[in-house]
């Protein structure tokens, strides 16, 4: 009973011993094992490891792809545009030995601010190096760039023991205040093409309207010259006409010229023409009668009795005042007795 008091304990030292002089290593970390702050062991694979208890120590770093997000920051290019950059890192721990030697007990935190002041000045250099301007940075150059910045912060940062597996451009923006500058300026060179494309537009309908009127005037002027000697072949023609019909009879001709002048003088419904017998304009008109007589025209002579029973009765028109229209039938009525009388 004794005994077992005693080994228990003594048993319970002895694993206790044992267990704290191993560790285990997992396969996404790295270790080192550190005696009074020096480095005694380096394990990069995973498994089971030993070390010195109560004198030696374990430090586990994470052998995975890390992250680093970037602080925004200002940069100026080659075209003096300021723009807003921020950007994103993909790293792992390469070297736990260098690594620990560089950061100390600060690890991954001060790690991490030591990387992201590489990976500013890195931005500054390459986005305000010669040549290259926002709209290169804007542009698909943007990709070849970042590999720019990657290869130099790797070159950097291989002093910690870190690799910098890749370096990409989150955002690429304008300062706030530079923003209404951008619009306005954008807004004018739109503005400005605008109005260029009008003033082409209307130079173009110009010429378009020049043409077309060039077009027409000309269009006018070959249909009045082929009208002109449309119209003076027509006249020539007519006047053949008239020479042949004046050669073959002269009376005939007179006389037809004076009925077309006689037509074209009484063309309005409305017109009266008064002429003497032997005016020349109707002349041609009584040569017959005055040769031959009424007789000899082939006209038949009627008396004036006929000619009142064929003349149409005459009734007074109701637009006269009452006073005439009692007159004219007195005097009708007084003419009728007259006749019967008679």
């Amino acid at each position: 009973m004794r005994k077992s008091a005693f080994i228990l304990p003594i048993l319970a030292v002895v694993l206790v011993g044992i267990w704290s002089t191993l560790f285990i290593v997992d396969e996404r970390q790295k270790a080192l094992v550190l005696q009074f702050g020096q480095i005694k062991q380096v394990r990069e694979e995973p498994g089971l490891g030993f070390k010195v208890p109560l004198i030696q120590e374990v430090v586990r770093y994470d052998d995975r792809i890390l992250s680093l997000d970037t602080d925004t920051i200002e940069v100026t290019p080659a075209d003096d545009r300021r723009l807003v950059v921020d950007a994103f890192a993909r790293y792992r721990i390469n070297d736990v030995v260098q690594f620990r030697q560089a950061v100390g007990v600060g690890g991954l935190r001060v790690a991490e601010d030591r990387l992201s002041s590489i990976l500013n000045a890195q931005i500054r250099e390459v986005l305000g190096a010669d040549q290259v301007t926002s709209d290169r940075i804007l542009s698909v150059e943007r990709a070849e760039l970042a590999r720019r910045i990657r290869d130099n912060a790797r070159a950097s940062a291989l002093s910690l023991g870190l690799d910098v597996i890749d370096v990409r451009l989150k955002q690429t923006n304008l300062p706030q205040q530079n923003l209404e500058a951008t619009y306005a300026r954008m807004r004018a060179e739109r503005e400005r093409e605008a109005a260029d494309e009008i003033a082409r537009g209307n130079e173009a309908a110009q010429r378009v309207r020049a043409i077309a009127d060039r077009t027409v005037v000309e269009t006018l002027s070959d249909a009045g010259r082929e009208a002109e000697i449309i119209r003076g072949e027509a006249d020539a023609e007519r006047n053949r006409i008239y020479a042949e019909a004046f050669g073959d009879s002269p009376e005939f001709f007179s006389f037809y010229r004076s009925l077309a002048a006689l037509e074209s003088s009484l063309q309005t419904e409305t017109s009266t023409l008064v002429v003497s017998p032997d005016s020349e304009f109707i002349q041609p008109l009584f040569d017959a009668i005055r040769a031959e007589g009424i007789v000899g025209t082939g006209a038949q002579l009627t008396s004036p009795d006929e000619l009142r029973e064929l003349a149409p009765e005459r009734t007074p028109s109701e637009e006269l005042p009452p006073e005439v229209r009692e007159r004219l039938e007195e005097d009708a009525q007084a003419a009728e007795e007259e006749g019967t009388g008679g």
